[in-house]
């Protein structure tokens, strides 16, 4: 990787520079972490074990919302506290952080934790989620955002592109946004390139022109974005010179997509794993395709449906705790998602492994009988579909136990005999004769902040 020069605050000193107070502190994290993520597991769990008992007391004593509802936790200096403890705290559901309004926020937050700010992010039930964070939160955020440039190598004094921003009127086409700088976590403690972002609501073909345009170093967007292009590039034989690398959030990756960015362009995908009120989850290893949980900033399970801890390769809850927010603490906040639990990862790292990150609920597949699975849709899966339909996007909706509605977007209109194999298909696949209807679109794009699944559950479970 690159070496980046820490900017010096200090007048006449360059070298070794003399950073200002918010960039020491930042790099006093980066410096733990850089020797945190090879401890063994047993070591990191310990740490946050004593973390969250620290977590624990100042809620029991500053958050209403959580002075019965911890009553009985051990959050005494010196008291034993363990995971058959732990589990004894009652799951945070989303309702319950929409019900409890300001009684989730501390009362006597810690002078040193700094000045709070607040967001909402949005989610299945049509109720926004309200979240409270602290300057000392979003530090940790900046250390994890280094983090990730660290891992994967990047060359910070090159142009980074964003295709993220859904705000009405921000980022326009043709010309976007330009920065001079990658954001706050990076500029904090290096000098580094541009950076130039897009509103995703511009078409595909937009997009296309802006990036040949500005020809980055790097693109970060969501994964629905980067299948698109890639589809696109590929069809009009068009490359991106100076691309080393794309990063992606926000949505399940597919695993075609990750395949689709090394064909096209003859680069790597990198994902991660953030919610906008717990912060970084987890982080694509920088040696293999799954996921490190970020334990020196937050405490995940993977839960079965009985509550226990899933074994690697089995699916279940996520239930997060975010370890340095005390404005709002979220305890044990089934976030939505589900999970599948990893192996200790062969990179030596002892942060845990999450294999895949599924998505929520409403992505499932419920059958007649009320069993949920999970519809994946392997390579070899699309590459059935294509073989039956020159289908450039698609969409499940299960509308009831006994049909599903197969949204597409083809390059051309389909023959009866390919409309019909189509719903074969989507038979075989998902193992039930279901009822099958096909809705033909110009377009696929996603309902919320640009957000995009491929599959979609109407069913009330």
């Amino acid at each position: 990787m690159t070496e980046h020069p820490v900017k010096s605050s200090i007048e006449e000193i360059e070298w070794p520079a003399v950073p200002d107070p918010r960039a020491s502190a930042l790099l006093a994290i980066l410096f733990q972490l850089e020797r945190s993520q090879w401890w063994p597991a047993e070591k990191l769990e310990a740490a946050q074990f004593g973390q969250l008992q620290r977590l624990l007391a100042h809620a029991r004593r500053s958050v209403p919302f959580y002075r019965e509802r911890l009553k009985n936790a051990p959050t005494a200096p010196g008291s034993a506290f363990d995971l058959d403890s732990w589990r004894e705290i009652p799951i945070l559901r989303r309702e319950d952080v929409q019900n409890a309004g300001d009684a989730l926020i501390s009362v006597d937050l810690p002078g040193s934790h700094g000045s709070t700010d607040e967001i909402f992010t949005s989610g299945s039930t049509g109720r926004a989620i309200r979240a409270v964070r602290t300057e000392l939160w979003g530090l940790f955020w900046s250390a994890f955002t280094l983090r990730d440039h660290f891992w994967h190598r990047r060359d910070m004094n090159g142009k980074l592109a964003t295709i993220r921003e859904s705000g009405h009127g921000k980022a326009p086409y043709p010309d976007g946004a330009v920065s001079d700088n990658w954001g706050h976590a990076s500029r904090l403690v290096f000098a580094t390139g541009p950076s130039v972002s897009l509103n995703i609501t511009s078409t595909v073909e937009q997009q296309v022109e802006w990036l040949r345009r500005e020809n980055p170093d790097y693109l970060l967007t969501h994964p629905s974005i980067v299948h698109r292009l890639a589809e696109y590039c590929l069809e009009k034989g068009i490359q991106l010179p100076r691309l080393c690398q794309v990063e992606t959030i926000s949505e399940v990756l597919q695993p075609a997509t990750r395949t689709l960015c090394q064909e096209v362009w003859g680069v790597p995908l990198v994902d991660m794993y953030t919610a906008r009120e717990a912060g970084y989850i987890a982080l694509q290893c920088p040696t293999a395709e799954h996921y490190h949980v970020q334990s020196e900033g937050i405490f995940v399970e993977v839960l079965n449906e009985r509550g226990e801890p899933c074994k690697p390769g089995e699916i279940g809850r996520v239930i997060v705790t975010p370890l340095h927010n005390f404005a709002m603490p979220l305890i044990r906040y089934d976030i939505g998602d589900y999970a599948e639990a990893g192996e200790p990862c062969a990179c030596g790292r002892g942060l845990p492994v999450l294999r895949r990150i599924l998505g929520r609920e409403q992505n499932m597949l419920i059958m007649p009988d009320g069993e949920a699975r999970w519809p994946l849709l392997s390579s070899s899966d699309l590459q059935a579909m294509q073989a039956r339909a020159p289908v450039r996007r698609y969409q499940f909706v299960q509308k009831s136990l006994e049909s599903i509605e197969l949204r597409l977007s083809t390059a051309r209109p389909l023959t009866a005999k390919e409309q019909e194999a189509l719903r074969d298909w989507v038979r075989d696949k998902f193992g039930h004769p279901f009822e099958v209807s096909l809705s033909f679109h110009d377009s696929l794009t996603g309902a919320e902040a640009g957000k995009f699944e491929d599959f979609i559950s109407e069913i009330r479970r």
